[in-house]
């Protein structure tokens, strides 16, 4: 008995050690984090292309949305579709099925996680370009600057 517990304690440590491995999302219902303060339990979506998931900040790699704090080069405009994407990322995760592939930190500050979401094979940052409420990055245009 002891040795099995031993056995699955060593067993989930090393699955939280592997950050580049997939997870599936332990069905969660996911919510705009607003307001919420920073704890170790924090799980929303900040924007479009942020979220936090049991206290860890997670930037979604490989494309960018619109910033809904504040309008940087695209005014209301930016900030509506921001709001847009933040919604559409929402939806996406609390109506589907996901997995989350970790990877290192961002070179911000805040050293938040970068991290894939998919939905069976495809990545929610490729749905939200296709549906023109993100860009890729670093190389895509800020469209919504026009």
């Amino acid at each position: 008995m002891k040795r099995s517990l031993l056995l699955l304690a060593a067993v989930l440590m090393l699955q939280a050690a592997l950050p580049a491995a997939a997870q599936p999302n332990p069905r969660l219902r996911l919510e705009m984090c607003g307001n919420q303060p920073n704890t170790a339990t924090k799980t929303c979506v900040v924007d479009g292309d942020t979220l936090w998931l049991a206290g860890e900040n997670i930037r979604l790699k490989d494309f960018d949305t619109p910033e809904p704090q504040s309008s940087i080069c695209g005014g209301d405009r930016e900030v509506a579709l921001a709001k847009q994407a933040s919604a559409r990322l929402l939806e996406l995760l609390n109506s589907n099925e996901w997995t989350i592939e970790r990877f290192g930190l961002d070179s911000t500050r805040s050293k938040r996680r970068l991290a894939t979401i998919r939905i069976g094979d495809r990545d929610v940052g490729d749905i939200l370009i296709e549906e023109r409420l993100a860009r890729q990055w670093p190389d895509g245009e800020e469209w919504w600057c026009d």
